[in-house]
């Protein structure tokens, strides 16, 4: 995994940049699949699922996380009413015709953001709290040495002030520990899919 600039999401040809323009880059990540084609995405996104979500990262992560809800119970941050649909119009309602009526890929009870479309090369997932409105947006791009890698791009809209402050507050957690974390599952999840996908057969 590396860091990338903000250009390396942004000069992509995604449909997510008309779906939310008045969302700002957060983040830009590169996970390195080796061998794989341009045909290989839903492979890779079908790997990632059966490597299950933040209840199989490390004990640290998951921590981290346990930390984040208790908070968010205790001053109110993830009231359904500051949810998606409530305080923020999901980004499904900005979809075109033939975007919404495509696939929008599976929602699972351990994963907080609920997707909002999947295509071939991308797909977007959302999440929204009394701190921010958030997008997962993964993409499958042709890195340099010609196999093609996963790029994760997080794009956020702070809920003014304070959401500004939190997410500052975050990045060091999210930069050092969660994304390192996200990595290793993730990565690892495209050296097992062979295995997966046979246990599955």
């Amino acid at each position: 995994m590396s860091r990338l600039a903000e250009t390396a999401h942004t000069e992509q040809p995604w449909h997510i940049h008309e779906l939310a323009p008045d969302f700002t880059v957060e983040d830009v990540w590169s996970f390195r699949t080796p061998g794989a084609g341009p045909d290989d995405f839903p492979t890779m996104l079908a790997a990632m699922q059966a490597a299950g979500g933040p209840a199989k990262q490390p004990w640290l992560v998951r921590a981290l996380f346990a930390a984040r809800w208790k908070l968010g119970a205790l001053f109110g941050w993830d009231k359904p009413s500051a949810g998606v649909g409530e305080r923020v119009v999901s980004l499904r309602d900005r979809l075109p015709g033939d975007l919404r009526d495509g696939r929008r890929g599976p929602d699972h009870d351990g994963m907080p953001l609920k997707a909002v479309y999947e295509l071939d090369r991308e797909a977007a997932r959302e999440l929204a709290n009394k701190t921010v409105h958030t997008v997962m947006h993964l993409g499958w791009v042709q890195g340099a040495n010609g196999d093609y890698e996963l790029r994760m791009a997080v794009l956020v809209k702070p809920n003014g002030r304070f959401g500004r402050l939190y997410m500052a507050a975050i990045a060091p957690f999210r930069h050092l520990i969660v994304y390192p974390s996200l990595t290793r599952q993730w990565e690892q999840a495209w050296r097992d899919r062979d295995h997966t996908q046979a246990a599955g057969r």
